[in-house]
C-alpha cells in the first residue's frame, strides 16, 4: 500500500519526503505594556495564588566560559509539558541574573526538592553570592549541570524554546536524561509563604 502511494505521489510529480517544519520565530523580549496590566494589586493577587500548592526545585546550569562557576536558582513556577517529545517547564523572572547563565549554557537541570530540603532551597532563593558553597553535587549525565545530592527526582534537560509571558519567561525543556528514588521522597511543597509536605 505504501509502496503504492509512493509510486503515485512520483507519478504526479508530489513529494514523497516532509519538508522540515520551519523553525518558531524568536520570541520579541519586550517591556509588559501599560494596556497589558490588569487592575490588580499585586499583594492580592499572590495572596490569592499563594492557596495553590507547589512543589519547589531548584534549577541548575555547569559553568560557562568566564563564568566563576554554576548557576542556580530556585523554581515552584515548574511542570511537566508533554509526553511525546519528553517536555517540561519552567517560569522565570525576566529580572532574573541566573537565568542569562543558563540560557548561555543551553541546557539545566531540574531539581526536585525533598521535605527535608527547605534551607537548600532557601540558599538558592537569595540574589549573589556562592549558592553552591557546601552543597554536595554531582554533573548531570548529559549537560553536565549539577545534580544536587539528597534530592528525590531530576531531570537533565536542553533547551526547547523561550517564550514571553508577562514579566517572566517561559522556559520549555526537552528531558534528555531522568531519575528518581525507587522509594520515599516526600516531596517539598510551597503554600501560603511557608514549607511544608504531606501529612497522613
Amino acid at each position: 500500500m505504501a509502496e503504492t502511494a509512493v509510486r503515485y505521489l512520483r507519478s504526479v510529480g508530489a513529494a514523497t519526503v516532509a519538508e522540515p517544519a520551519p523553525a518558531h520565530p524568536r520570541p520579541d523580549l519586550r517591556a509588559v505594556g501599560d494596556d497589558e496590566r490588569l487592575p490588580l494589586a499585586a499583594g492580592e493577587f499572590r495572596r490569592v495564588l499563594g492557596h495553590f500548592a507547589s512543589g519547589v526545585t531548584v534549577i541548575t546550569a555547569r559553568a560557562t566560559e568566564n563564568a566563576e562557576g554554576p548557576a542556580g536558582f530556585a523554581c515552584q513556577s515548574f511542570a511537566s509539558l508533554s509526553l511525546d517529545p519528553p517536555l517540561i517547564a519552567f517560569m522565570v523572572a525576566r529580572t532574573s541574573t541566573t537565568w542569562p547563565r543558563i540560557a548561555r549554557a543551553g541546557a539545566f537541570c531540574v531539581n526536585v526538592l525533598g521535605t527535608e530540603q527547605g534551607e537548600l532551597c532557601r540558599g538558592f532563593a537569595v540574589s549573589g553570592g556562592d549558592k553552591f558553597a557546601g552543597v554536595d553535587h554531582s554533573p548531570a549525565p548529559v549537560s553536565g549541570a549539577p545534580r544536587l545530592s539528597g534530592v528525590p527526582a531530576w531531570l537533565d534537560c536542553t533547551i526547547h524554546a523561550v517564550h514571553t509571558g508577562g514579566d517572566h519567561l517561559i522556559v520549555v525543556g526537552r528531558v534528555d536524561a531522568l531519575d528518581a528514588v525507587a522509594e520515599g521522597g516526600e516531596p517539598l511543597l510551597f503554600h501560603r509563604g511557608r514549607f511544608g509536605g504531606f501529612s497522613e
